[in-house]
């Protein structure tokens, strides 16, 4: 690899590090990341908004910062159309830089391939599809928003020594430092999906508790065949997230109670076939605007997505402690078995003397 290589991938990796901040926080837009270079020093950088606007090039080219002359690195094609913003290519041609480098052109129709095009008419040197292979594993959530398969879906479990999901004496069966990162992964999703018999039995808040990082809780969508969610959870309180129940059961009393505490009803009762067939659930999500969707809930419903091979990325968090006689599993030993045998990928992270895999599915 040359030089000239080496520091576009060096400064492209620095863009990604950028994008990777909103990842699961931008709506409907993917979550972009950019860097302004001069004279090999960064000097400028963006990431798409919370929510999706503003985009990360109109971030990075509006600060006080002469960037005639620059080159941006960037993480996905400029867009180059007219939208509820101005199109990034126009920004980056008036800003006068000299040249422009990103890793993957755009999906949406109304840009794809154009910045190319619009930067050399303009004199501005184009280079792309550099780190394409990572872009391509990073933006796999935006390119399915535009297909006609469900949505990015990721599962995270935790797991005692002796493999099983249940502790009988207490709450948690990993250690604070394996939450804390459970926490924060949840920052990279737009909602996390749960069964009703797991909120029921755990009554967990299923949000983020990382000082800084509130604000990006995921919406919460509640599995709940029969309605025999609990009326007290602390979930319920927080006011500032999106919760969803999805029920086949008519409950007046529980619908009327909930939709005075602001909680969305959803009757799955209205959608032919939705009980029989497991990714129309994910298809639905995907309808009502979500894209990146983390599981949390027991052993048994994950086994039941996994079957229908929904699941991107399976991460398991496994403790340094046995159970024994003080834990229990509901899940199949046929799964149990399974589970041995594909724990691999080591994440390479303190949790001290606990154990994180990432399982590419």
């Amino acid at each position: 690899m040359s030089t000239s290589q080496n520091k576009d991938s060096l400064f492209l990796k620095l863009a990604f590090y950028q994008a990777e901040v909103n990842l699961g926080s931008t709506s409907s837009n993917p979550s972009v990341g950019c860097v302004v270079v001069k004279n090999n020093s960064v000097i400028s950088s963006g990431r798409t908004s919370f929510n999706g606007r503003p985009h990360a090039e109109a971030i990075a080219l509006k600060k006080k910062v002469n960037v005639s002359g620059s080159s941006m690195y960037v993480t996905l094609e400029p867009c180059s159309h007219y939208g509820k913003t101005p199109p990034c290519v126009k920004n980056i041609i008036n800003k006068k830089l000299h040249k422009v480098i990103f890793s993957i052109n755009d999906i949406d129709k109304r840009s794809k391939n154009l910045a190319y095009t619009k930067l050399k008419k303009e004199k501005i040197k184009v280079k792309k599809f550099i780190l394409k292979n990572h872009a391509k594993k990073f933006y796999k959530s935006y390119f399915l928003n535009s297909s006609n398969q469900p949505p990015f879906i990721d599962a995270k479990l935790a797991i005692s020594k002796d493999y099983l999901t249940i502790n009988k004496k207490q709450k948690w069966i990993t250690n604070k430092s394996s939450r804390k990162v459970g926490n924060f992964l949840r920052t990279k999703y737009d909602c996390i999906l749960t069964t009703s018999k797991t909120i029921n039995s755990d009554n967990a808040l299923l949000n983020c508790r990382i000082k800084g990082l509130e604000h990006k809780s995921p919406a919460v969508i509640i599995l709940d065949r029969s309605f025999k969610i609990k009326k007290n959870l602390k979930v319920f309180r927080d006011k500032f997230r999106e919760i969803f129940i999805f029920t086949h059961t008519n409950n007046k009393d529980k619908e009327k109670y909930f939709k005075k505490i602001g909680v969305n009803i959803i009757k799955l009762n209205r959608y032919e076939n939705l009980k029989n067939d497991v990714s129309l659930v994910y298809l639905l999500l995907k309808q009502m605007g979500f894209n990146r969707i983390l599981i949390e809930s027991g052993i048994k419903y994950i086994n039941e997505v996994l079957r229908h091979n929904l699941i991107k990325n399976f991460y398991l968090f496994k403790s340094a402690v046995k159970l024994n006689n003080k834990g229990i599993n509901n899940a199949t030993p046929y799964s149990i078995r399974k589970l041995k045998t594909t724990i691999k990928n080591k994440v390479k992270i303190n949790l001290n003397g606990e154990n994180l895999y990432k399982i590419h599915l």
